[in-house]
């Protein structure tokens, strides 16, 4: 069974990441996708020692697979939306998953893309298991360059242990899922600006 603990294993890795916080992407073609960006990160992070197993290492175990025309793990499930910009990786234990998603967002310039790795929280019945924190990282990434640099996220702050978030496959807009216990109290939506979001 993989650990469904990763909070103090992403927060490592999101430090490390902020120290060297600068990230080529590479590809082919006109311009990078979903995949482009997901790898890029993956890789990245896989580079940094401290991090030890992390959570992103799920995601490039399993692209690794799909890339050579072979099966995920049991459990796991991967979909990667080319045409949306979105990635979505579970994996399922019993009742218990674990859900990590990857999206971008074209910013208003022509000149930017968002690109951002969401670590959800683990669920257990449909329901967060809330002693675990929601994790979301973002990086600008400069079409001239093609490179991608650590930001904060643009427009909010990241609220943890009672919040969970969803990035869009369809659409532009974060949903935003306050929790109290196995219930949703609260559910707002960032909206997407073109340059950072807003409630």
């Amino acid at each position: 069974m993989k650990k469904l603990s990763f909070t103090m294993i992403f927060a490592c890795c999101v430090l490390a990441m902020v120290a060297q916080d600068v990230i080529r992407v590479n590809y082919r073609g006109a311009k990078p996708t979903i995949s482009d960006f997901a790898w890029a990160y993956v890789v990245a992070v896989d580079k940094i020692e401290e991090c030890g197993d992390k959570p992103s290492n799920a995601i490039k175990e399993a692209m690794t697979r799909q890339r050579k025309g072979l099966p995920l793990e049991n459990g796991e499930t991967l979909v990667v939306d080319e045409k949306n910009g979105y990635i979505l990786y579970e994996f399922k234990y019993d009742t218990v998953v674990m859900r990590m998603e990857m999206c971008y967002w074209n910013e208003a310039d022509g000149k930017h893309k968002l690109f951002a790795f969401n670590h959800m929280s683990t669920l257990s019945d449909g329901k967060p298991v809330l002693t675990e924190t929601s994790g979301l990282t973002f990086y600008r990434y400069d079409n001239a360059k093609k490179k991608m640099t650590y930001c904060n996220p643009p427009g909010f702050e990241v609220e943890y242990y009672d919040t969970t978030y969803e990035f869009p496959r369809a659409g532009k807009n974060i949903t935003v899922n306050k929790w109290n216990e196995d219930v949703i109290v609260e559910q707002k939506t960032l909206k997407w600006t073109g340059r950072r979001f807003s409630y």
